[in-house]
């Protein structure tokens, strides 16, 4: 039995790893959440270790989940916006533990290259149509292996268009079920901004789909397939990612009856009232009441033509609804995966760690979706470690700032494996006195995009006290505009104290945090070329 490093931990185990898509820290009952019932992820927390506040490296879909593979940041591993693809041989843990004798699988959302490919030049795209498990490409080492270190990858995303897996099946195997799917972009490809449900909520539809067929008890269903063909003596990997509970929120109607959205409660940082939203947004950077206004869309995974203003309350609490259901799906399909691991005898060696690749406004600010808006909303994940039990592992609760980027020192720690040198993430602490001894006091989330004549820059970092953000010069901003939040006395993030001369020395200290991020050593990526919206 091998032992790891930094944390002590006793590792060697099989891993299965559980991503969600663009899910927020407050929709798990373990972290205080009241719409969905999460029993299965509760339980992991009771069990292991809870993070209260673990941030992402990016606040959109590709940067983010690419820091997971790398274990780098956005401006390290040059994926850095949506539309960008990480390079094939950008560095991947999946390569390391490959070499240590690790089975491999990443089953559901990938997203590490773009979506809109017409011409199938990414791997991702063109896996399906292969009908191959994985493909040769180039390794970070030079060598060559499989795609990104993964000896199975079958893949998935939020519709039924496309040519990936889930898409392919349910267009050969369900063609009825089509229709019942939103769609997620329009005539003009453009995010559809159409309105659906009960109250006209952008992107909200009631999908006839047998629940079986949906995508998230699909991707449950292949990651059981794939464990049931892995031998007992066989350590292994396995990325279990659901597209869920990202919009568009299309859940199958069979569900309708777990949240009726009439009950749900508006948000607490939901202002009903449109002078205090208006207000608020204004001493935010002017990008914020922009895009509320309907004047400037700054990423793609917003509407075009979608205006934040004429969102109504019952929007808000029908999207939060239809959210809670496909969390609750989520918990429910982890619940199935789990029981086949017991059933094969392998709990005990097995750790599971869960997160989601960053958040969702939900009706924060009287806004949805996301953006280079970097508040608790889309920058606060749920984060939950559940070491094998075999380890004997104490259950605790981190309350120190860590960061998705240390997702892949922690694979390898628990594999046994030291860290290579292109790791930017220190493993993640299994205690609050290991965060203090190993110096987590801060993380850093980045932003960078440039689509539709919009080019916005940020640069945000966390301590246990404060959130600050400084925007680069762009076309919405000069490079004098910033945000910073007391946390302790304002945990909605609501007063802007960046101009307040009073915490001159406080926001010193928060800029030379951000200074040495940009300055610290090691070899950067080329940034990418932007080839797509998404």
């Amino acid at each position: 039995m091998r032992r790891g490093g930094e944390s002590g931990v006793v590792v060697g185990r099989k891993i299965l790893f559980i991503t969600t898509d663009q899910q927020r820290y407050d929709t798990v009952g373990a972290n205080g959440g009241t719409l969905s019932r999460t029993p299965v992820l509760d339980g992991l927390a009771r069990e292991g270790i809870r993070y209260e506040r673990c941030q992402p490296t990016s606040v959109v879909c590709m940067p983010s989940r690419a820091s997971m593979l790398t274990g780098q940041y956005p401006s390290t591993h040059g994926a850095w916006m949506n539309g960008v693809a990480l390079a094939p041989d950008a560095p991947s843990v999946a390569e390391s533990l490959h070499d240590l004798g690790y089975a491999t699988a990443l089953i559901g959302k990938a997203h590490f290259e773009p979506f809109m490919d017409p011409f199938g030049r990414f791997a991702e795209n063109a896996l399906a149509s292969l009908g191959v498990p994985t493909l040769e490409a180039p390794w970070f080492d030079g060598r060559q292996g499989v795609h990104r270190g993964f000896d199975f990858l079958e893949f998935a995303t939020h519709g039924v268009m496309g040519p990936l897996h889930y898409a392919k099946w349910i267009q050969r195997a369900h063609p009825e079920a089509l229709p019942g799917f939103y769609s997620v972009v329009d005539g003009d490809f453009n995010v559809n901004a159409a309105g659906g449900g009960d109250t006209g909520a952008p992107q909200v539809k009631w999908n006839d789909v047998p629940r079986e067929w949906y995508h998230t008890d699909w991707v449950a269903d292949r990651t059981i397939a794939w464990l049931d063909e892995q031998t007992d003596d066989q350590d292994w990997f396995c990325w279990m990612s659901f597209p869920d509970p990202h919009h568009p929120w299309d859940p199958p109607s069979s569900e309708r009856h777990r949240v009726d959205w009439r009950e749900v409660p508006l948000p607490e940082n939901y202002p009903t009232s449109a002078t205090e939203r208006e207000a608020l947004l204004d001493q935010k950077a002017r990008h914020w009441r922009l895009w509320y206004d309907g004047r400037v869309v700054s990423n793609y995974e917003a509407p075009k033509k979608w205006v934040p203003a004429t969102m109504t309350a019952d929007q808000v609490r029908e999207v939060n609804a239809m959210n809670a259901i496909e969390v609750e799906l989520i918990d429910e399909a982890i619940g199935r995966v789990l029981a086949r691991v017991a059933a094969k005898g392998w709990d005990e060696d097995l750790d599971v760690i869960f997160t989601s690749d960053h958040g969702e406004l939900q009706g924060d600010f009287g806004l949805l979706f996301k953006g280079p808006y970097h508040v608790d909303a889309l920058m606060r994940l749920p984060l939950i470690w559940r070491p094998a039990p075999s380890t004997s592992p104490v259950a605790s609760v981190v309350h120190a700032p860590v960061s998705l980027v240390s997702l892949a020192a922690t694979f390898l720690e628990v594999a046994g494996a030291a860290a290579p040198s292109w790791l930017e993430g220190a493993t993640l602490p299994v205690s609050d006195d290991d965060a203090i001894s190993r110096g987590f006091e801060a993380t850093v989330t980045e932003w960078d995009s440039a689509l539709f004549g919009v080019e916005v820059h940020v640069r945000s970092v966390l301590t246990s006290d404060y959130l600050y953000s400084e925007y680069g010069a762009g076309t919405m901003h000069d490079g004098s505009e910033g945000e910073l939040y007391n946390l302790v006395d304002d945990p909605l993030q609501r007063v802007n104290l960046f101009n307040d001369p009073e915490r001159a020395a406080e926001r010193a200290a928060l800029s030379e945090r951000l200074r040495a991020h940009a300055e610290r050593p090691g070899e950067r990526a080329t940034p990418g070329l932007l080839v797509a919206p998404v």
